[in-house]
């Protein structure tokens, strides 16, 4: 089984799923953190500088590593998720989904057909072979996750349709956005744990994963009570700086 595959396969089967945000865009991050325990790599490409060359490599090195590598877009459009995808990604966080027409769109653009992912043969995500079209269909039916972010509050009336859409693999909750979109500056406080909490609830009844962020690590056995299996927590900046930090205070002067 492709490492895209297997990835899908437990992401939908709400296992438990460790990964990271990288932020720097160079390969040898990658590299490096695909020889750790992660499931999986989430390359940042909406709040960091990835450009189509640093993401070609990014997802290079985490093929070559052997490791899952998602990519959040810049944005929904089709552009952006044609670019992830042939480039080789498992899959794809889309932000800033607010309705299920938004959400009909992603998923369209993550699929070959009608009005969705313009097919080419040729790309690293088919091994640099063309192989039949319909096989091909096939393969990418099975093998991409189709992840799309919620954090507006517009989104939050329409929870249960969004989670309904076909070809939704798992929703992502953007938790630090989220918090601004309410007017709060705390991500803990009670009316943002209260909307990841229904955000958790309308996915779990239409049988879609969840997805999440969250700055303390000891909410992580609530969530997954309430039925989130995907973390992706920290970044290659907090590992680095928190690494150095901890190297002065181990050092003691």
């Amino acid at each position: 089984m492709s490492v895209a595959a297997d990835f899908k396969m437990r992401l939908v089967a709400s296992e438990p799923l460790l990964g990271t945000f990288v932020k720097t865009p160079h390969p040898s991050v990658v590299e490096i953190l695909a020889q750790t325990s992660l499931d999986c790599l989430c390359l940042d490409a909406e709040h960091a500088p990835f450009d189509r060359v640093d993401l070609d490599r990014g997802i290079m090195a985490a093929r070559a590593g052997g490791i899952a590598a998602l990519v959040r877009v810049a944005s929904g459009a089709p552009h952006e998720i044609l670019n992830a995808l042939d480039l080789g990604a498992v899959g794809v966080i889309v932000p800033h989904i607010r309705s299920p027409q938004e959400a009909e769109a992603a998923v369209r653009a993550c699929h070959y057909g009608a009005g969705g992912r313009g097919y080419a043969g040729g790309t690293r995500a088919s091994g640099y072979v063309s192989p039949a079209i319909g096989q091909r269909l096939i393969q990418t039916r099975a093998e991409t996750s189709v992840i799309l972010q919620i954090e507006d509050v517009e989104a939050l009336d329409h929870l249960d349709a969004i989670a309904a859409v076909a070809g939704v693999d798992a929703i992502f909750i953007g938790r630090i956005d989220l918090t601004v979109a309410l007017g709060e500056t705390d991500p803990k406080a009670e009316r943002v744990l209260t909307a990841v909490s229904e955000i958790v609830a309308a996915c779990r009844a239409a049988g879609r994963a969840v997805g999440m962020f969250t700055p303390d690590l000891g909410e992580i056995a609530r969530w997954r009570a309430e039925g989130a299996g995907l973390f992706l927590l920290g970044a290659d900046h907090g590992f680095i700086r928190g690494g150095a930090t901890q190297l002065r205070a181990d050092v003691g002067f």
